[in-house]
């Protein structure tokens, strides 16, 4: 599935954090193998070199590796998966009340609001 990238974000940024998010997510198990580039550019509709260079952003995080002949893998730290799991979570929930915040609710709103949705 190809996805619609948006113009504010380079995309190999919104790539990285694609499979960011399969990998926090546990989608992309620790230790595991990731698709090749030529596959990610594939389902993904992008640029290998796009797709290679959102790759070695997430070795610079360190959570990916590559072993020079077998390809690409999932880092087996899970305290580091964990730790971005959670600033993952922590941003989504500021971005979140930042929006809330500019229709006029405040923090207890929002929790109200998501309580009742959940319901």
């Amino acid at each position: 599935m190809g996805f619609d990238f948006n113009n504010n974000t380079p995309i190999y940024m919104q790539i990285a954090e694609i499979i960011e998010v399969r990998i926090i997510s546990g989608e992309y198990v620790a230790g595991e193998r990731l698709p090749s580039v030529r596959d990610l550019a594939f389902s993904l509709k992008a640029n290998p070199n796009t797709i290679q260079r959102a790759l070695g952003d997430l070795e610079d995080k360190k959570l990916i590796y590559t072993e020079r002949t077998n390809g690409k893998f999932v880092t087996n730290d899970l305290s580091l998966i964990l730790n971005r799991k959670a600033q993952y979570a922590k941003n989504l929930a500021t971005e979140y009340l930042e929006s809330i915040a500019k229709v006029g609710l405040n923090k207890k709103d929002a929790v109200l609001l998501i309580e009742n949705i959940k319901r």
